[in-house]
Order: structure tokens, then sequence, then C-alpha cells
């Protein structure tokens, strides 16, 4: 039987944006026809894929009018992409409506990624905005008949609140064969990588600087709180011991990851979305055979309690952190490698696609992919 055509669809401009990358990758390199669609919010940089893409352009200015924007351009290309031998893969909650409206339109499968918990995320708490993604998950949500997340805290969350029941497939980067040795840094380096956003205990691990010797800390990255957090570090007299390494392709983020002494999880609790995350910095670090310190959150300690691979902190005060951090230093990266090459095996792409691959499967097999 002919493979179905796939239209994946995220909001996101689509060039570093890894777990989509892998997706639609597997998907193209199991014979499914793969069109991809984002925008051009946040810059639309020159890249190239194995299938085709559109990059849908933007005249909003500010985030929420672009959402609206988006999700009403969106609709139309599906319209005209769209027919009876497709399945349509929305990412997140801001991509869902128009999705649900063709594939009820059409009878074809739909299939929702939610990568996090989009209605609970920190930066639309107890705005206007929340009332309305809530409202928009609610009435979709317990409709969709497939479904994948990215953790099973993710997968929990949504069973019990609107009776679905996701299949986890985590945002595990694909395997790397390890060889290289470990360096013997002098100053010793301690890596965050991702996003510079509120509620990740950035600002927390700066002051934390204060408390350790011969340590720096490189924050490779963008986001809204870059400016704010460079200006912390000069005004502590910080900016020797703080190194900001900008936003990285991520070959090339993959290649300084593998260089430093510790990784840093430490996200604060900023709502559900973030209590509940399995951020993809530690399954990066894993990969990297890098021991890293963790927060005390529900998907962290769970790695923590099958593979010893870092320290758990505390709690968010800079003394407590720089004490996980001494401590990781102090054992060493050669003394976590067998926990991380055990984690490393398991926690990988290759594992994960198999998942994936059985949701599109049954997808294909299904005339309709909602509840009845």
């Amino acid at each position: 039987m002919e493979k179905k055509k796939i239209i994946t669809s995220a909001f996101s401009n689509l060039y570093t944006d890894q777990r989509i990358e892998k997706v639609c990758r597997t998907l193209h390199d199991n014979g499914y026809e793969i069109e991809l669609i984002g925008n051009d919010w946040n810059g639309a940089e020159k890249m190239s894929r194995p299938y085709p893409f559109l990059r849908i352009q933007l005249i909003s200015k500010s985030l929420k009018t672009a959402y609206f924007e988006f999700n009403w351009k969106l609709y139309l290309e599906l319209k005209k992409k769209a027919d009876q031998n497709t399945i349509l893969h929305a990412n997140d909650l801001d991509t869902l409506l128009p999705n649900y409206l063709i594939a009820k339109k059409l009878n074809i499968p739909l299939i929702f990624d939610s990568h996090e918990i989009f209605s609970e995320m920190p930066a639309i708490q107890g705005k206007m905005s929340q009332k309305l993604w809530r409202y928009l998950e609610k009435r979709l949500v317990p409709k969709i008949k497939f479904m994948i997340t990215a953790s099973g805290s993710y997968a929990n969350w949504f069973q019990k609140k609107y009776n679905v029941d996701p299949i986890v497939v985590q945002n595990a980067p694909r395997k790397l064969d390890f060889t290289i040795e470990i360096p013997e840094n002098n100053p010793k380096i301690v890596l965050y990588q991702g996003a510079i956003n509120p509620f990740r205990g950035i600002d927390k691990a700066i002051l934390a600087m204060h408390h350790l010797d011969n340590v720096i800390l490189k924050i490779a990255g963008d986001g809204p709180r870059k400016k704010e957090y460079q200006e912390l570090a000069i005004k502590e007299n910080l900016q020797h011991k703080v190194h900001f390494l900008g936003k990285l392709l991520p070959e090339d983020l993959r290649k300084i990851t593998v260089t430093v002494d510790c990784g840093m999880s430490i996200e604060e609790n900023g709502g559900e979305s973030y209590f509940y995350s399995l951020p993809n910095k530690v399954l990066d670090c894993i990969q990297a055979r890098v021991p890293l310190i963790l927060s005390n959150l529900p998907e962290m300690q769970k790695i923590k309690g099958q593979f010893d691979i870092g320290e758990i902190i505390k709690d968010h005060q800079p003394e407590n952190i720089a004490q996980s951090i001494r401590l990781v230093l102090n054992k060493g990266r050669k003394k976590y490698l067998p926990e991380l090459e055990k984690a490393s095996k398991q926690l990988c792409w290759e594992n994960e696609e198999v998942k994936l691959l059985q949701v599109f499967e049954k997808a294909s097999n299904f005339a309709i992919g909602f509840k009845k």
C-alpha cells in the first residue's frame, strides 16, 4: 500500500527546531512524502532539507497577532495542499485549530504532537491569552485520536485532564559514537544550553559563580532574558566567569557540549509545563557523556533514579547550586562515564523513532483521526 503524504506544521522558523527536524527526517527516510510548514517569525535563515518546506511570511509585529495571522494563513495552505491521501501533523497547540478544521472537513487523520503543556507555559501565566489557549485545548484535545507528547509526566497530565492516551516520544538526540578524549579543562567549564527564558535557573547559576573558584559558566542560546542576565553578570562583577556564546547551530552546539565538564538543567517550577518537562538539554548532555546538575522535578528525578548521571540540586539558592556543581566537578566526568554510557544507549532517537513510526502507521490505517 502506498504511504500517505504527511503535512507537518509548527509555529517555528524551523531553523534550529531539532525535534521537528528529527521527526520529519525519520518519516522521510521511511518512505513518507513529507511537507513541512513553518513561518518566518524571528527570521528565516537559509536551510536545506531533503523534503519540501515552506515558511509562511508574517507581517505581525507582536507575538499575539502573529499567532492569529499564522493560524489563518496555515488554514489556507492546508486547504490547498491536503487531500484524501494526507495525514496532518500538528506540532503544539498553536497549530492545532487549522489542522483540526481541515482534518474534520476532509475526514482525514490528524496527529497532535504536544512538545509541552502549551496552555500552562510560564510566559502566559495569568494572562488573557492563557484563557484562550485553555479553551482551545479543552475543546479540541479530547477529540484527538492520535497524540504524541514529549515526556511521561506530560502524557499522564493529558490523560487525567482529557481522557486521551498520548504516546511518549522523548526529544532525545541521535546516538553519538563517543570516541572523544575527555579534556582536562582549566578552568573547569559548566554549560547552560537552550533558550534564555525566565524560570530556567540561569540567573541563580550566574550568582552561584561567586561561590566557585577556577570555574566558568558558558551560556549558549538566545532569548528574552539574555540582556538582563548579561547585565546581571556585569553588575555582580562576574563577566570574566560568565561567557555568553549566543545562538548556535545544533551541530556547532554539539561540538561545544562534548568539551565541557558539567551541564545544567535547573528549571524552576514555573507552572505545570515546566514542572513536568524533560528538557532537551538533559538528553543532549547524556548523549555527549557530560554529567549534569538537575532540578528536583519529576522527569529529572526519574532519570537520576535510573542512571547516576549527575547531581540533584537541593534548591535554587546560589550557594546550593554551587555545591552541586562542585560535587560533579570533584567526581569528574570519568567517574560518571559508565552510567552516562548506559543512559546514552537507552535515551536516544533511534529508540524513540520506533514509537513515532508506529503512531503514523496506525493513523495511515484509519479513515479519520478523531474520537466519536
